[in-house]
């Protein structure tokens, strides 16, 4: 469990550390505020499919065509369209003060933002969302069906606690094989609290990782190692 405050402990927020060095702690959405942002959302839709509809009707049998396409467009592609354009929140979720994002705390883009939406559809199931509802209940990150296959997460967006990495300068050295985000968290964590153990410590420490370090002896493997978390802090 994580804390978004150093007295309070939450089991509904998330750590995510970011290529940048910078760590984020996110306070999940539940169902409830989510609700209430896509009843919004829908009252929105229906307003524009309204209005679009009393138009139409100027229009005689094409009306029709109209009206199925401005369907089709406000359920489907307008909610991916606000997520990718808005920061990852459409006008419901901006009322809410919710967003989505990446699992990794990025910002979300169109591709996760119309697979999200599309399997709305799934989620909906058998009425009213029960599908997703039943998922996010089962999730500890809430998650319907489509935050599962598209990499998202919904969450408050104005409680991110930032906390900047703290590392020693060096030159960049691109590790030598590919690092998860626990990996290259454990590697910052690490070079952040070399000015905290001795140098003799922090030397033994930086041997241990032998895929990173090769052969390198202490010294070397120190820097070698720091040099790897300044390029995944991003600094050049």
């Amino acid at each position: 469990m994580l804390a978004t405050t150093p007295r309070v402990v939450l089991d509904t927020t998330r750590r995510v550390a970011t290529p940048e060095g910078i760590e984020l702690t996110l306070r999940l959405a539940g169902p409830v505020p989510r609700a209430i942002a896509w009843a919004i959302d829908l009252a929105i839709r229906g307003a524009i499919l309204f209005a679009v509809s009393m138009l139409a009707g100027w229009l005689g049998a094409a009306g029709m065509g109209v009206i199925l396409l401005t369907a089709f467009f406000v359920e489907w592609l307008l909610p991916a369209w606000f997520e990718a354009s808005w920061n990852g929140q459409t006008p419901g979720k901006r009322a809410m003060g919710i967003a989505v994002l990446n699992d990794d705390g990025t910002p979300l883009r169109w591709p996760g933002a119309l697979t999200r939406n599309l399997l709305r559809a799934v989620d909906f199931l058998p009425l009213l969302y029960g599908v997703g509802l039943v998922a996010m209940l089962a999730n500890r990150d809430f998650k319907r069906l489509g935050d599962l296959a598209a990499g998202t997460v919904v969450v408050y967006a104005n409680d991110k606690v930032v906390i900047e990495r703290n590392i020693p300068d060096a030159a960049p050295i691109v590790p030598p094989i590919p690092l998860d985000l626990e990996e290259q968290r454990a590697l910052l964590e690490l070079a952040e609290r070399s000015s905290s153990l001795t140098q003799e410590r922090f030397e033994e420490l930086a041997e241990l990782p032998r895929p990173l370090v090769g052969s390198l002896d202490g010294p070397r493997a120190a820097e070698r190692l720091v040099g790897m978390a300044n390029h995944i802090a991003g600094r050049q």
